[in-house]
């Protein structure tokens, strides 16, 4: 089934406030881009902060469902697929379209933590947990709660630095060094909650 106006406005709209920021972008770029008319635009969203909320929220189904269909078809063993995440997120990283994470980009142009694209960038950072802590579960792996926030924790200094560092020119780090490196602390956590 073709996508709807809806979707197709959707889908431009997060790839441009991905790529130029969510301030930077207005609708009249957004409409020119998508090819969408302002009628259709706003049948569908009442504002911008609307439009901004979908694009957040379909980007969290892209990356949720490209991570976990990744992971599914990594390994059958439960450490591997643990491992997985960070092998998913080094291929993000090196992506030639990688701008860092949107929810994070999206929590630090908007300042109040009660608007609804903060709200909905702390659902997609929890959600990731969640599937983290599912991992440790199934891995049999000790104290899943607290290790699932340590590997989340590793996992977003990953993108920051990525992105923060391994992406400006010239320089001698790459977005894989971050990632590299997070995935050598991630063994060591998960070493130490295996059982005896």
């Amino acid at each position: 089934m073709p996508p709807s106006r809806r979707d197709e406005l959707v889908e431009a709209a997060m790839n441009i406030f991905y790529r130029n920021g969510f301030h930077n972008t207005g609708l009249d770029q957004i409409q020119k881009e998508s090819g969408i008319s302002k009628m259709t635009l706003y049948n569908h969203f009442k504002s911008k902060d609307e439009l901004i909320v979908a694009a957040l929220r379909r980007r969290d189904e892209i990356f949720r469902n490209q991570l976990m269909k990744f992971v599914d078809s990594s390994s059958k063993n439960p450490i591997e697929r643990l491992m997985a995440v960070f092998d998913y997120h080094e291929d993000w990283f090196n992506q030639d379209t990688f701008q860092g994470c949107m929810f994070i980009n999206a929590s630090a142009e908007f300042c109040d933590c009660n608007c609804p694209s903060r709200r909905v960038s702390a659902e997609h950072k929890l959600e990731i947990v969640r599937f983290l802590q599912e991992l440790c579960e199934l891995a049999d792996l000790s104290h899943p709660i607290e290790l699932s926030e340590q590997l989340n924790l590793l996992l977003e200094g990953a993108i920051v630095n990525a992105h923060v560092v391994g992406n400006v020119c010239n320089n001698e780090h790459t977005p894989s060094d971050a990632i590299h490196r997070a995935m050598s602390m991630a063994k060591r956590l998960i070493k130490d909650a295996q059982p005896v």
